[in-house]
């Protein structure tokens, strides 16, 4: 049971993070928007994850080195992101955005040249080519989408791969000062809760905990949750099993945000849909990290440090 273990928290990881996309889908359904749903999304997951703290006996830290830190964070990780990615998701089916997350690795490769953390690598070239193709069958054949889906929603999710993979750099580049992955997160979780409630307030976003509550509402609770709980998982197995091992979680948001939109959101998707989801995944290998150069996330599935 020992050496299954690391296995199995890799696939509920993989399982609880892939579960976020066809919950962010049902977050948007009723007229729910970002400013509102990430509010609630970071406010819960700052609770859980300064409770995990609490109980690690590793208390948060405020310095003003810290919180340029988790400002910088909280944008780039999650309000920018999660701006683009909650649109998007009012108008693409839940299984392509599963397939759109595994890109961040992909987009990770260029902005690492750019901020000289990589050499240039055939190999990874290969694996960035074969994600564009993946994309370019999304978007290019007329029986990709559903015909009233505009081709634009593509490229606004992708936005948020961008500024994921671009964190990823980011980290990469100046660190986290002393402090671990939980910490970080749990800084830029409340930063972020603080940036989102004006934002909720000015634009009418907010949204009354008071209810009444319906499927939209149990979904950014349900979300900030596994979130947090995937997250968790995440960081303990990358100290019990590695980095390398603990990377792979990446094949398994994608698989599982596919399974579960077909079947808690009756998706179907055409066979471009399929051949697209092959070299997503076919890309994603061939960006994989090399083992000293993996990094824990601080707020997105599939990140990897650029080696």
């Amino acid at each position: 049971m020992k050496r299954a273990l690391p296995l199995i928290v890799l696939i509920l990881a993989g399982a609880a993070w892939g579960a976020t996309q066809p919950l962010a889908k049902t977050a948007v359904s009723e007229g729910y928007r970002h400013f509102g749903i990430l509010f609630w999304q970071m406010g819960i997951g700052a609770a859980v994850l300064g409770f995990v703290c609490v109980l690690r006996g590793t208390p948060m830290r405020f310095t003003r080195r810290d919180m340029t830190l988790y400002t910088a964070l909280a944008l780039i990780g999650s309000v920018l992101p999660g701006i683009s990615s909650y649109s998007a998701a009012i108008h693409l089916p839940s299984g392509v955005l599963s397939i759109l997350l595994s890109s961040i690795p992909m987009i990770a490769f260029p902005i690492a040249l750019a901020f000289g953390l990589e050499r240039f690598r055939w190999r990874r070239l290969a694996g960035l080519s074969l994600g564009f193709a993946g994309i370019c069958l999304l978007i290019l054949p007329e029986t990709s989408l559903p015909a009233s889906v505009p081709v634009i929603w593509i490229f606004v999710a992708l936005i948020s791969s961008f500024f994921y993979a671009l964190e990823s750099s980011v980290v990469a580049r100046w660190g986290l000062g002393g402090l671990d992955p939980v910490q970080t997160l749990c800084g830029a979780s409340l930063v972020g809760t603080v940036i989102t409630l004006p934002l909720a307030l000015m634009t009418g976003q907010f949204i009354d905990p008071r209810g009444p509550w319906g499927a939209p509402d149990v979904a950014i609770v349900a979300t900030a949750l596994l979130h947090a709980a995937a997250y968790v998982g995440y960081v303990w197995l990358v100290g019990r099993a590695g980095a390398v091992f603990t990377v792979q979680v990446s094949y398994f948001v994608t698989l599982f945000g596919v399974t579960w939109a077909m079947l808690f959101l009756n998706e179907s998707y055409s066979p471009y849909f399929w051949a697209a989801l092959a070299l997503m995944l076919a890309g994603l290998a061939l960006v994989q990290p090399r083992p000293k150069a993996v990094l824990v996330p601080t707020t997105a599935p599939g990140q990897t440090e650029p080696s």
